[in-house]
């Protein structure tokens, strides 16, 4: 899925460019990428940015709104074991439970390196505004470039594979509850993993930047409806272990970091570009020509393929 759709996102952008901390820092470790979301571009334009980049896209575990299940990369997602997670407040419990499951048996399993998370939950158009709502009610920052972020699937992935795990970390509802009660009646003690490679080791957080505010979407990308355009990311990176394992501090943790983007973004749309310093040098992603063409190709027949069989199901319907 991944290479398939770096294709059309490098093909539909005029180019993408690249700010911040270099992300070949984290090479090689697990990384959890926390990026924010305006529309259905934000992953093609993450696959195009990191496509150049060896040895990153295969080891890669996408979490994504369970609507990318049905557009024509979904059998690919599935095949290659990547995460949908279901929108919503009466689902999100078990969504969670799920992912949690997901880490144990096919992220660990497959000895991925990078997951992609986008906190916010959804696009910025739909939760701007119940954002800024709950941000008045608890006395929060009102962001307007970024909606406040949910913990809850970062809080199960640091939980899981972060560096700091409690002793009776668990990985099923029935081990939690077995926790829960040994922990009621013993200190609960941090296990730091020293083995490196076995944990997260970073976040790299990436701040997302479309020109004049206005987001690319899926059908701009595949059907070419809008003008290429430059895509801008900038790239902040963390060590896993300067995030709070309490889940009350790694929400302030989160919260610091998107009020952060909501602040870098308010730059670029005064400026056109990222608070400028020492690591602020802009790069142009280049993309292979040789695997750029094999891409393209075999982004085509994947949609071909997709269309046949919709066909077919449709003939045997009506």
């Amino acid at each position: 899925m991944a290479e398939a759709f770096a294709v059309t996102s490098s093909e539909f952008t005029k180019q993408v460019l690249e700010s911040g901390d270099e992300p070949a820092a984290c090479s090689g470790r697990r990384t959890l990428v926390l990026a924010n979301h305006q529309s259905t571009a934000d992953v093609p334009v993450l696959m195009a940015a990191w496509n150049p980049r060896s040895g990153v896209l295969s080891n890669l575990m996408w979490i994504m709104d369970r609507v990318f299940k049905f557009t024509n990369f979904g059998i690919v997602s599935v095949l290659h074991k990547d995460f949908f997670i279901q929108a919503g407040k009466a689902k999100r419990d078990q969504s969670l439970e799920e992912l949690r499951e997901h880490i144990h048996r096919y992220y660990i399993p497959l000895g991925r390196r990078f997951m992609v998370l986008f906190p916010e939950g959804g696009f910025l158009h739909k939760r701007r505004e119940i954002s800024q709502r709950f941000a008045e009610k608890n006395n929060l920052p009102k962001l307007e470039y970024v909606s406040l972020p949910r913990a809850g699937a970062m809080k199960v992935i640091m939980e899981e594979v972060g560096p700091r795990r409690d002793e009776g970390a668990s990985t099923s509802k029935e081990n939690s509850k077995k926790d829960n009660n040994y922990n009621q009646n013993s200190t609960n003690k941090m296990v730091v993993d020293t083995k490196s490679g076995d944990s997260i080791e970073w976040i790299l957080d990436v701040t997302i930047a479309y020109p004049d505010r206005i987001p690319l979407h899926l059908q701009d990308i595949v059907c070419g409806i809008r003008p290429p355009c430059s895509t801008h990311l900038h790239y902040r990176l963390y060590p896993s272990n300067e995030v709070p394992s309490d889940t009350e501090g790694m929400t302030q943790w989160l919260y610091d970091r998107f009020i952060e983007k909501d602040k870098l973004l308010e730059e670029f749309y005064r400026t056109g570009q990222f608070p400028s310093g020492n690591s602020e040098i802009v790069r142009q992603v280049r993309q292979d020509n040789l695997r750029y063409l094999i891409l393209h190709l075999f982004f085509i027949a994947s949609t071909y393929l997709q269309y046949r069989i919709l066909c077919e199901i449709s003939n045997h319907l009506w």
